[in-house]
């Protein structure tokens, strides 16, 4: 299971996405009922690093024992999908960012591909 909220466009052009809550929550959630497997994933792009709301969230997740990533693309993107693909617990297909809705077909809950 995935968890993304999806950015948009406002009209002035810039990236935004709605939220409640606090600001800054990681990008994605990856959960993975059957082998007890929840991952925080922050993605960043270069130059670009983490703003102080998320630093709270990194800090706050990992001290509650959470799995926390920070993925930078394109640099760790293919390292970061073969640990997932690795540990056969999910197909990861990568084509743009920012992503479009994933596809269920696409995961692999049973661990077979």
């Amino acid at each position: 299971m995935i968890y993304h909220n999806r950015p948009a466009q406002n009209s002035a052009g810039r990236w935004r996405t709605a939220l409640q809550g606090h600001a800054g929550f990681p990008d994605l959630v990856l959960v993975h009922p059957d082998a007890r497997l929840v991952w925080f994933v922050e993605i960043k792009r270069k130059p670009n690093k983490l703003a102080p709301d998320q630093l709270v969230w990194r800090t706050a997740l990992t001290e509650a024992g959470a799995d926390y990533r920070l993925v930078w693309v394109p640099e760790e993107q293919d390292e970061f999908c073969q640990e997932l693909v690795s540990q056969r617990r999910v197909t990861v297909i990568v084509t743009r960012w920012p992503p479009a809705p994933p596809d269920p077909s696409l995961f692999d809950w049973d661990g077979e591909t």
